[in-house]
């Protein structure tokens, strides 16, 4: 009888998923199946067959193996790159299952087997196994589809046409993102969304705001020609860092609030913004709910894989103070960095390893393929809205100009250029595609292209009568009734004084700790202390920031504070956050004034400038009835976010016309040696 009989009447899938525990976490596993799985990897790596002899393996393993195998290489097998050979690399497998090439060899590829989390890999698995990672659309979905391409390709082409040698930053090659987007708003929408937080550098911009953000054409045309502003204080911006804030309604009815920050050229500065103003809408609109909101990160593939700000961001992504419940990142993949070649222009694989360090999903996807792109996203928008975690989408494409439109890209890349030269645009490829199955009943595409054509012809002729030119507030709507300062704002301070009976009020209860919870004794005698201060009016600095928070939160405003060691203090002088002793247990005084009182937010920051300043001041910009602050743990430190302090915080309201009143905490500490 065969011995291992009893493999062979278990289910294989019951079976595989035992495995898969084991490899994640063995002591996850009854003891008698982990002693079998330990024999058989021992079996397997220590054990070779003599000649003349076989060791039978049960095909279950076999399988199992073989499965394996496509889940965590078939990503370097695809069809995903539409102008390029990809690297070789050398495949280990010794026969090709139909199903498995289908679901991970496509123009879909997938890297997710390096999740630790099992619950996420088998929701993967059971998301895209069964499906073969093939999407399946209804011809209204289809139209759809196409008509979103078709107003991103005939945009650009119009552009190109009518505004030689500007610079627009085309989107060309990669037009699928806006088709990929509206998917993002209206799947998410359905999945319970409310509201979407964009950031993107300048490439592809114009076509977002044009289709996404639905900002009028007129409005784009006319700042090709460098207007005048009307308010003559206003520095202005090139057409490509502009942001925008609208409401649309997608298709399934329901408003969806939809806003894109403003950004510089430094191409990643605006990621950090975004996530602080989504949190700062999460605190205050959604009363902590993050499946109402999504941010949505757009990156260059040398950007994403070069500025280090992407690190710190995905470092901060699951901490408590600053999370905002995932976010989908979409990589334009042009497959250059102006002009250096991705061979030259980082060590890894692939530009979206830097996701692998938060374990998150990596989907590489065909950019001429669109609707294997919308199959994507829906995919990405489900697993966020389930787990709550960052997911990245690379949409592989090329870049038909150079990095911008009068560049020559020939003079470093000529062979590449020949093919994308000859390389037909994802309109026609679709149109190829839709006619081949039989799709297009129905649907007349030149019907389509002349609608809008004839809406863009429109709007280039009614863009010749605008005048002026006018930046209009990204995030009017949070910002509505408070004006600009003027010069006389500052010839005189306010008042901003606090009657002596709330101080002491505030004071007595923040100096006074519960009874019964043991604190360490060396907090039970500057509790102490800080009474004696309050009986003999000598304060000092933590004291007196301590008061003015509680009155800050007695009057209704939230206090928000973060940094490296904010909760106790650099020079351990705050003490805002007490740990009972001998737990993790904290005790926060300023929690506990009023059953009214306002909101206080006080975290440990991780060891970042750049990030956090930049989640900072965009919670600022989301919260403009709260006091935000950021504090350096020393002065000198905020060199390291400097990029934040010149492109934001200096400059951004007469660039965009964007208001902030972040606080910086600029603590100074003498070295004697």
């Amino acid at each position: 009888m065969d011995a291992f009989s009893y493999l062979n009447n278990f289910d294989s899938s019951a079976f595989e998923e035992l495995y898969e525990r084991f490899k994640t976490d063995p002591g996850s596993v009854d003891e008698s199946w982990r002693k079998f799985f330990e024999g058989f990897e021992f079996c397997q790596i220590n054990y070779k067959a003599e000649k003349g002899k076989s060791y039978i393996i049960p095909n279950e393993f076999l399988v199992m193996n073989l499965i394996r195998g496509y889940r965590e290489r078939g990503h370097l097998f695809t069809r995903t790159n539409p102008v390029r050979t990809r690297r070789t690399y050398t495949p280990t497998l010794q026969a090709i299952v139909y199903h498995l090439s289908q679901t991970y060899c496509q123009s879909i590829g997938v890297e997710y087997m390096y999740i630790r989390k099992p619950e996420q890999v088998t929701w993967l698995k059971k998301k895209m196994e069964p499906a073969r990672n093939r999407p399946e659309f209804s011809i209204p979905d289809k139209r759809h589809i196409l008509e979103k391409l078709a107003e991103a390709v005939l945009f650009e082409k119009f552009i190109h046409k009518k505004f030689p040698g500007h610079k627009s930053f085309s989107l060309e090659g990669c037009e699928s993102l806006i088709p990929a987007l509206d998917a993002v708003v209206s799947h998410g929408k359905e999945l319970g969304n409310e509201e979407f937080i964009f950031g993107m550098a300048h490439r592809g911009r114009l076509n977002v705001l044009a289709h996404i953000m639905q900002k009028p054409y007129f409005q784009i045309f006319s700042e090709f020609e460098g207007k005048e502003y009307e308010d003559e204080q206003l520095l202005g911006d090139v057409k490509y860092h502009l942001g925008y804030s609208t409401e649309i309604r997608p298709e399934n009815g329901h408003l969806v609030h939809l806003s894109l920050c403003p950004n510089p050229s430094h191409l990643e500065a605006v990621d950090p913004v975004v996530e602080g103003l989504s949190r700062a809408i999460i605190d205050k609109v959604y009363k902590g709910n993050t499946d109402r909101i999504s941010p949505v990160l757009i990156h260059g593939d040398a950007s994403v894989a070069g500025q280090g700000i992407m690190y710190e961001l995905l470092q901060m992504s699951e901490l408590p103070g600053y999370t905002t419940g995932g976010t989908v990142h979409f990589v334009v993949n042009n497959q250059i960095g102006f002009t250096t070649n991705y061979l030259e222009g980082r060590s890894s694989t692939y530009c979206t390893d830097v996701a692998k360090t938060i374990q998150s999903p990596i989907f590489h996807v065909n950019a001429d393929d669109v609707e294997a792109v919308v199959y994507v996203v829906k995919l990405a928008m489900e697993f966020r809205q389930t787990f709550r975690k960052d997911v990245f989408i690379d949409l592989l494409g090329y870049r038909k100009y150079g990095h911008n439109e009068s560049d020559e890209p020939r003079f470093t890349q000529p062979i590449l250029y020949k093919t994308i030269e000859k390389h037909p645009d994802p309109l026609e490829i679709y149109l190829n595609k839709l006619e081949a199955e039989g799709s297009l009943e129905g649907i007349d595409p030149k019907t389509i292209q002349n609608r809008i054509s004839e809406k863009l012809d429109q709007c280039f002729e009614k863009s010749k009568s605008v005048e002026k030119a006018t930046i209009d507030h990204f995030l009017d709507s949070l910002w509505s009734g408070i004006r600009k300062a003027t010069a006389e704002d500052f010839i005189h301070s306010p008042e901003t004084g606090v009657a002596r009976e709330v101080l002491l009020g505030i004071g007595e209860k923040i100096t006074t700790l519960p009874e019964g919870i043991p604190f360490f004794r060396k907090i039970g005698k500057l509790q102490n202390d800080r009474k004696l201060m309050l009986e003999s009016d000598q304060l000092d600095w933590a004291m007196a920031e301590l008061l003015a928070y509680g009155s800050l939160l007695l009057e209704g405003f939230p206090v928000r504070l973060s940094g490296q060691d904010t909760q106790r203090g650099t020079f351990s002088h705050r003490h805002a956050v007490l740990t009972v002793e001998d737990s993790e247990v904290k005790y926060i005084p300023l929690d506990h004034l009023s059953d009214n009182q306002a909101r206080f937010q006080v975290y440990n920051s991780p060891l970042s400038e750049y990030g956090v300043l930049g989640f900072d001041y965009g919670y600022a910009l989301g919260s403009p009835g709260s006091l935000t602050i950021w504090e350096a743990q020393f002065g000198d430190f905020s060199n390291g976010a400097q990029v934040i302090t010149d492109q934001y915080i200096s400059s951004a309201e007469e660039k965009w016309r964007v208001m902030n009143g972040l606080v910086l905490y600029l603590r100074t500490c003498l070295w004697f040696l």
